[in-house]
C-alpha cells in the first residue's frame, strides 16, 4: 500500500523471465509517483518474484525500501548469471542482440532439455534463483503484510488446477512453484503435491481480486505478446510461440469473461449487487524496433536487465500521464478488441 491516499488498484504481473525486469521498472516508476494505492498484487513466475520483493521491501522500509529492493533483486540475479554457461556471442554483442540463439551454451541446454528431464541432468535440484530469494528476501515478514494482498499462481501437477498461495502461506517453496518450468526444474512438492509453472494455468490469474479487495480496477503488466505478425518456421521458433500462446490463453479466458459480465451488467442482465464491473487497464512490453526475442528470456545481463527496467519505467510513466485519471471511472483496455476473434470474416467479442 505504497500511498494509502492514492487511487486504489490491483497490479497482475506476467511471468516471463528475465523480461520480468520490465515488471521491475513499472513498480519502479508507480512507486517513485506515489499515487497508486497497491490494494493486491498477483504474479506468476518473474511476477510472483516482483511481488515478494515489492512486499518484503514495503514492509521494512517503505516506497524507498520497495525500490531498493527490487533493485537489489535483479542485481543478484544478474550477478548469478555471470557464472552461467549461457551467455552471448561475440557477434552479438557487436551487432546490439539481445537474443541467446546462436550461444553455444543456450543451444546445449535446449538440445539436452529435449531428451533429458531435470531430474536426470540436475538430480540435486539445484537453482540459484531459490538462493537469491532466500537470502534476500524475509518471508515471515511477507507473511505478516498488511499492506496489500498477494496472490501467487501455481499448477497443480497432479489435476491440471491453479493453486493460488496467498499472503499468509508464502514461502520460498510457494514462490519457486510458481516459477517451476518443467523442462528446467523439478517440480516443487508443497504438502506432498507437485507443482509446475503458473503460467500453465494463470499468467497471471485474476479472479482472487474479485473477491479477496475492494478496488474494481486491475492494471496488467504484460510482458508475453498475445499477438507476432510473423509465421514461425523453426522448430524452436514454433516451440516458443507454442508456449507463449499457452502461457496466453487462461489470461485470455479471463479477460473473456471479465467482457462478458462487464457486457452484460450494462445492459441490465446481471445484478451489480452480485457481479463487480472490473476496470482493465495494462501496461506492455512492446519493443516494435527490434522486437525481443523468447531466448532473451534467460539474458540476465545487467545492461539487458536495465534497458528493460528503464522501458518499464517509461512505459509506466506514459501509461499514468494518458490514463491514470480514468482509474476508478472506467477501463483504458478495450477488452472487446483484445478478446475478438474471427468467424467468417466477421468480429466477434465473445
Amino acid at each position: 500500500m505504497p500511498n494509502p491516499t492514492g487511487k486504489p488498484i490491483n497490479l497482475a504481473l506476467q511471468g516471463g523471465g528475465s523480461h520480468g525486469a520490465f515488471t521491475w521498472g513499472v513498480l519502479d516508476a508507480l512507486l517513485e509517483r506515489g499515487t497508486l494505492n497497491i490494494e493486491g498484487v498477483s504474479g506468476t513466475s518473474a511476477g510472483a518474484m516482483n511481488a515478494v520483493v515489492l512486499a518484503d521491501g514495503f514492509e521494512e522500509g517503505g516506497i524507498d525500501g520497495a525500490r531498493q529492493h527490487l533493485e537489489h533483486f535483479w542485481r543478484s540475479v544478474s550477478k548469478a548469471s555471470s557464472f552461467s554457461p549461457i551467455q552471448r556471442t561475440l557477434l552479438g554483442m557487436l551487432f546490439g542482440s539481445w537474443s541467446m540463439d546462436k550461444s553455444p551454451g543456450y543451444v546445449m541446454s535446449d538440445i539436452i532439455s529435449r531428451f533429458y528431464s531435470p531430474y536426470d541432468y540436475n538430480p540435486l535440484n539445484l537453482n540459484p534463483l531459490r538462493e537469491i530469494l532466500e537470502d534476500l528476501v524475509d518471508f515471515e515478514r511477507v507473511r505478516r503484510c498488511k499492506g496489500m494482498n498477494l496472490f501467487l499462481g501455481a499448477t497443480n501437477v497432479f489435476n491440471g488446477k491453479v493453486r493460488v498461495f496467498e499472503t499468509p502461506e508464502i514461502t520460498a517453496d510457494s514462490v519457486m512453484a510458481s516459477a517451476c518450468l518443467p523442462y528446467m526444474f523439478q517440480a516443487v512438492e508443497i504438502d506432498g503435491i507437485p507443482y509446475w509453472d503458473g503460467g500453465y494455468m494463470g499468467n497471471p490469474v485474476l479472479f482472487p481480486f474479485f473477491r479477496k479487495t475492494l478496488s474494481d480496477d486491475i492494471l496488467l503488466v504484460q510482458i508475453n505478446p498475445i499477438e507476432r505478425r510473423e509465421t514461425p518456421k523453426t522448430a524452436r521458433e514454433i516451440l516458443n510461440r507454442v508456449n507463449e500462446i499457452t502461457f496466453n490463453a487462461s489470461l485470455l479466458r479471463e479477460l473473456r469473461a471479465i467482457e462478458f459480465v462487464s457486457r452484460k451488467l450494462k445492459e441490465g442482465v446481471l445484478s451489480p449487487d452480485e457481479y463487480s464491473d472490473i476496470r482493465m487497464h495494462r501496461i506492455a512490453l512492446e519493443d516494435d524496433d527490434s522486437p525481443l526475442s523468447a531466448s532473451s528470456k534467460v539474458n540476465a545481463e545487467w545492461k539487458f536487465l536495465t534497458y528493460l527496467r528503464d522501458m518499464g519505467r517509461d512505459a509506466a510513466h506514459e501509461w499514468c500521464d494518458e490514463n491514470e485519471q480514468h482509474v476508478g471511472k472506467t477501463s483504458t483496455l478495450r477488452l472487446n478488441e483484445e478478446i475478438a476473434y474471427t468467424m467468417r470474416g466477421e468480429l466477434t467479442g465473445f
